[in-house]
């Protein structure tokens, strides 16, 4: 792949948390990214919740850059948690205002999945919630491989490090497998 037609990532993590797992994640996919593709990752701390009446007067600074990043990007490679059998509400409420019309930037864009948490389903229930509004969103989920960290307090050391070899090797074939869905669907 060292010839690859340049791809660029947008990384979302749905988690706030300054020691977040699915941030970590995304850190560690900006390191193994394969030739041709660039991670950037979003920041989403400062959109607020939705509120239709702040949406009539326009869309927030926050969320009008987040808006413009995810245009601007060839492909999203999202990190979920998973609270309550579901995706996290700072996910959800970035998606809610990223998805108001006008042109709502998710339509056609190839996405992968992923997901960290320290129980053995590694947020298997909340990325399935998340395909459900992306097949709404019109956006283009890459079905194979699914990217399910369980147990992640294992595999990350303090530093947020993901040292688990088999994870890392899981990790970059998906972000390959992102590559290649991407360009199959560029026009």
């Amino acid at each position: 792949m060292a010839d690859a037609p340049q791809i660029k990532v947008l990384g979302i993590s749905g988690s706030l948390r300054r020691g977040s797992f699915n941030t970590a994640a995304l850190r560690e996919a900006t390191r193994l990214a394969p030739a041709g593709m660039v991670i950037e990752l979003a920041d989403i701390s400062e959109i607020p919740l939705y509120n239709e009446d702040i949406y009539a007067q326009g869309f927030p600074p926050s969320v009008e850059r987040l808006r413009e990043q995810i245009r601007a990007a060839d492909a999203l490679l999202i990190a979920t948690p998973e609270y309550n059998y579901s995706v996290s509400g700072v996910l959800k409420n970035t998606i809610d205002w990223v998805s108001r019309p006008p042109e709502q930037p998710f339509a056609g864009k190839p996405v992968a999945l992923m997901g960290a948490s320290a129980g053995r389903f590694g947020t298997a229930r909340a990325q399935y919630h998340l395909r459900q509004s992306m097949v709404f969103l019109d956006m283009r989920p890459l079905n194979r491989p699914e990217m399910m960290i369980a147990t992640a307090q294992k595999l990350f050391d303090e530093q947020g490090n993901l040292t688990d070899e088999a994870t890392r090797e899981y990790l970059r074939g998906l972000l390959v497998a992102l590559h290649e869905w991407t360009l199959s669907h560029r026009n």
